[in-house]
């Protein structure tokens, strides 16, 4: 047993470690760089899109959809990018972002990080 302990406490120093908390303050941000409804492809060129809305300091509405799934969420903006469901939006520059959504499949359970760029409509 205490061998199984040792075991956990050298790996939880050692995971601790590699923690990335990513560090600053909420900032309020341009509206405009963000609002409205931004479109892409994944590579499998099934189309999805982030809507962003109601962007107000660093809060706003967001929706995320591709196929029959649709996801709505408050986010926090921070370092130019949020969360919303299983999708990271990050602005890369003006009118474009990147979208990075963890997928699931169902038949096998393994999950793929499908990435793309989205262009503000």
């Amino acid at each position: 047993m205490a061998d199984v302990l040792s075991i956990l406490a050298a790996n939880y120093t050692t995971v601790g470690q590699n923690v990335n908390l990513s560090t600053g303050k909420y900032v309020d941000v341009d509206p405009k760089a963000f609002e409205g409804t931004w479109s892409g492809k994944y590579a499998n060129q099934k189309p999805f899109s982030v809507t962003i809305s109601n962007v107000n300091g660093f809060r706003a509405k967001a929706k995320y959809q591709y196929g029959s799934t649709i996801k709505y969420q408050d986010v926090l903006i921070k370092n130019n990018a949020f969360r919303v469901g299983d999708s990271k939006f990050v602005l890369t520059k003006a009118g474009t972002a990147q979208v990075s959504t963890v997928m699931s499949n169902p038949a096998t359970g393994a999950s793929t990080l499908e990435t793309a760029y989205v262009q503000q409509g």
